[in-house]
């Protein structure tokens, strides 16, 4: 027999807004349901050091911190649910969605915090050292760097963004595109090429992320000329891959408004989306800070939001009757 979860609020996703969004929605009685998915905990649940997040004067790890906020989520009456769902139905009230189990979950409100995730190189070498000089966030990460030599891997706004960044922590600086010319807006490259403590590497792709030292960590990038072949050698001891994310909508196209790079479309100044009593929080939408701190507070902004929709939802019914 199919298993059935009802709550007044569904939330789908696990990271900081998901799990803030749970702590707000119990603590105002709306019994929330969590569904994890795939990755508990989210991006967190993959960063060591964290010291950029409020009320900790010493570094924490990531999943610790997920931990705690998914005890507090739970301590306050909020449910976990480890599942991943598969379809979504958005076209009426409640909403429903059905794990890949079979498993039927449905809400009165829906708040959707599935996240998005940082697109890599996908080599080897890079996976190996991810943590230990290779990362896809300057602005998490770049404290760690200070004074080092670092290069930025891309083209486009983020990668730009993030070299500029970079110029807070370190005097040497390399943007590496495997191009000629950069995607990234014209203001953004007339900034970029006008700091002295940033220079690019024209057609270069990465071929393979070097460790060494003693703890291991990363020492330089083999660098392969996308035009000839010829492969160089960078000393850098930070690597950051800047090529973009990918949110995690794939379940919600042609079911809610997206923009052009596939983020949920929400009504500026809160977490509202396009069809009523459906909310949107954490990098699913936030495709400009992507930070734990942001994402735990468009959560907030997606509880409340929810909250509201339910008692004017509720007032007008009792009206009504």
């Amino acid at each position: 027999m199919t298993a059935t979860h009802s709550t007044r609020m569904l939330i789908l996703g696990s990271g900081p807004a998901g799990l803030s969004a749970a702590i707000y929605g119990a603590r105002a009685g709306m019994a929330p349901i969590v569904v994890q998915g795939i990755q508990p905990g989210g991006q967190l649940t993959t960063t060591t050091d964290v010291e950029n997040y409020p009320g900790f004067r010493d570094v924490i790890q990531g999943p610790w911190l997920m931990e705690q906020m998914q005890a507090q989520a739970e301590h306050v009456g909020a449910k976990m649910e480890w599942d991943h769902i598969v379809e979504v139905d958005l076209s009426r009230r409640p909403f429903r969605l059905i794990g890949d189990g079979g498993t039927v979950y449905t809400g009165d409100v829906l708040v959707i915090a599935t996240g998005a995730q940082a697109k890599w190189l996908n080599l080897p070498s890079e996976e190996h050292l991810k943590g230990k000089g290779v990362s896809a966030c300057a602005t998490c990460d770049g404290f760690f760097y200070r004074g080092k030599k670092v290069a930025v891997i891309g083209g486009g706004n983020t990668a730009v963004e993030e070299a500029l960044y970079m110029t807070n922590h370190s005097h040497d600086v390399t943007l590496i595109h495997r191009r000629d010319t950069l995607r990234a807006e014209k203001i953004l490259q007339e900034r970029l090429f006008a700091h002295p403590n940033i220079k690019v590497l024209w057609n270069k792709a990465v071929d393979r992320f070097v460790a060494g030292g003693t703890p291991e960590g990363l020492v330089g990038l083999d660098l392969r000329d996308t035009r000839t072949g010829e492969i160089s050698r960078l000393d850098v001891e930070g690597g950051f891959v800047a090529i973009g994310h990918s949110p995690a909508t794939e379940l919600f196209k042609g079911k809610l408004a997206l923009d052009k790079d596939g983020y949920i479309e929400v009504e500026t100044g809160s977490t509202r989306t396009n069809v009523e009593g459906v909310f949107a929080c954490g990098d699913v939408m936030d495709k400009t800070y992507r930070q734990a701190v942001t994402a735990a507070g468009t959560g907030c902004m997606a509880a409340l939001d929810a909250e509201r929709f339910l008692a004017e939802a509720e007032f007008e019914a009792s009206v009504a009757a």
